[in-house]
């Protein structure tokens, strides 16, 4: 069975883009919620293994998403990697302190994200 991962972006090429990166890395059980609010309330319904969040958004940021769905579910039950657009290290502590297990940028080259990707759900 493979992992479902659920991708939350406001930006529909850019959840477009991740997902086309997760598919050629072979991950095809994808959830998408076009903002925060729609990703918590997706990630405890679909149960996802892994959330992939954007840091800006309208309505609640990807911090507060992160923050709130790490409440509902423990660092083992459902992994969450923080994306954004310019890596910031004010951002990464952010990120960490709502409960993230990674933080990467999101490029035009996948390697990052997918290596990020591997190591939450254990496939590095």
């Amino acid at each position: 069975m493979s992992k479902k991962i659920l991708i939350i972006d406001d930006t529909d090429s850019d959840r477009k883009i991740v997902a086309r990166f997760l598919a050629k890395a072979g991950y095809d059980n994808i959830v998408i919620a076009e903002n925060g609010e729609a990703g918590v309330a997706l990630a405890a319904s679909e149960n996802p293994d892994l959330v992939i969040t954007d840091t800006m958004m309208p309505g609640i940021d990807g911090f507060e998403t992160c923050r709130q769905i790490r409440e509902a579910h423990d660092e083992e039950a459902m992994k969450i990697i923080v994306t954004t657009g310019a890596i910031d290290a004010v951002d990464a502590v952010k990120a960490r302190k709502a409960g993230a297990n990674d933080y990467c940028v999101k490029t035009s080259d996948p390697t990052q994200l997918i290596a990020a990707v591997k190591a939450c759900i254990g496939e590095a």
